[in-house]
């Protein structure tokens, strides 16, 4: 609880017409917190940035991030085996993502998806990267129709931008997931024609997972997805760095990471982030939630596309659920985009321990991906 000097303190700093919202600052804290709160907003709420940044350290410990509660959410939000079901009702993602020089991470994200448990899994990429990512399984769909810079003249340019976005949109309403930026690279001309792949998915209400390359796009233009609750970004270390950067104009303050990362996805209004590293943070910009159960020291490259496959599967069935009647009202958080990341955060980490105990310094990403299914058995056992 804040003493009373600090309260104090408070209200001395107060202003008028600040823009102090319960939506971008919230308190998930004792009742005696929320009614200091409460004062301060109706007084008019802060005038200085720099006590708002104070006060923002001051909830990040008043507030102790959440340990979410991956395997309860596991088992809430991953469907049965019904033999009565069709093909297509377990999920059907799309990567979008695979160029000359990056076939690896397409392929890691689309067959993650089906080894978790989706029914179909998608691959648009350039013509160059399809006959290898086919040759690396029959069971992925390979869609070779984006073109990078080098292979279309700049006369036709437009013409073939039209012809790409018009072939994705044929299957866009089929999806229930897009995975952006695995191996994609950083072509402009192919970068510019996801952009509008994406715009058209936000039309279709149809969620997004951003990785890899998918993040630089979106770093360099925010509008791709601010304001859109059905987009995830999943940076890794050096990424994070650059969208806080970028959006907060900041250095990344590990001792505030909590307060950090709740800022950043209020600052894109509203979408969710996981920000992987030791302990996964995730948050929609209302809560944050933490998961840190020991996964594995090998850092094999790869595993965050097995992740973002994992939270378009994840995201697609918790979508299904927490639409139903039926829902367990005692899970929390219940944004399907939340639930989706917590859930595959927990099952790497499992995978890739289990891998970790039997391959050693040998475990690659492959050796990860064959104990998903393991992984999620332990959970959630088949009846």
């Amino acid at each position: 609880m804040l003493s009373s000097a600090v309260c104090s303190f408070m209200l001395m700093k107060l202003g008028v017409n600040s823009g102090f919202s319960a939506r971008n600052c919230m308190w998930a804290s004792p009742a005696a917190f929320r009614r200091q709160e409460f004062l301060i907003r109706c007084l008019g709420g802060y005038s200085d940035q720099g006590y708002q940044g104070k006060m923002q350290k001051v909830k990040s410990i008043g507030q102790p991030t959440s340990e979410a509660d991956g395997e309860k959410i596991l088992r809430a939000i991953t469907p049965t085996l019904d033999p009565s079901k069709h093909k297509g009702q377990a999920g059907k993602i799309a990567v979008i993502g695979g160029c000359r020089e990056y076939t690896g991470a397409p392929y890691f994200a689309a067959i993650t998806a089906l080894k978790i448990g989706a029914d179909l899994s998608h691959v648009f990429c350039t013509k160059d990267a399809a006959p290898v990512i086919k040759s690396y399984s029959p069971e992925i769909i390979v869609h070779p129709i984006l073109e990078e810079s080098y292979s279309v003249r700049d006369e036709e340019k437009r013409s073939t931008a039209g012809k790409v976005l018009a072939e994705v949109d044929k299957w866009m309403e089929r999806f229930d997931c897009l995975v952006v930026g695995p191996g994609l690279g950083r072509d402009p001309f192919l970068l510019d024609c996801v952009s509008e792949i994406m715009k058209h998915a936000r039309q279709s209400n149809i969620p997004i997972v951003v990785d890899g390359d998918g993040l630089f796009l979106v770093t360099n233009c925010l509008d791709l997805v601010s304001g859109y609750p059905l987009a995830v970004l999943t940076p890794n270390v050096n990424e994070y760095k650059r969208l806080v950067q970028k959006v907060l104009s900041c250095e990344v303050n590990d001792e505030d990471a909590h307060g950090q990362v709740l800022s950043l996805a209020q600052r894109i209004c509203g979408v969710t982030i996981l920000r992987k590293g030791k302990h996964d943070l995730i948050t929609d910009g209302e809560t944050v939630r933490s998961i840190s159960i020991y996964g594995s020291p090998r850092r094999c490259g790869g595993q965050g596309d097995i992740l973002s496959g994992s939270v378009a599967v994840f995201t697609s069935w918790a979508r299904q659920v927490v639409s139903a009647s039926d829902w367990h009202t005692s899970i929390s958080p219940r944004n399907p985009t939340m639930l989706g990341c917590i859930a595959a955060s927990t099952l790497l980490r499992k995978a890739a321990s289990l891998a970790f105990r039997e391959k050693k310094r040998s475990t690659l990403t492959t050796d990860i991906i064959e104990y998903l299914g393991r992984s999620l058995e332990d959970i959630c056992p088949v009846s």
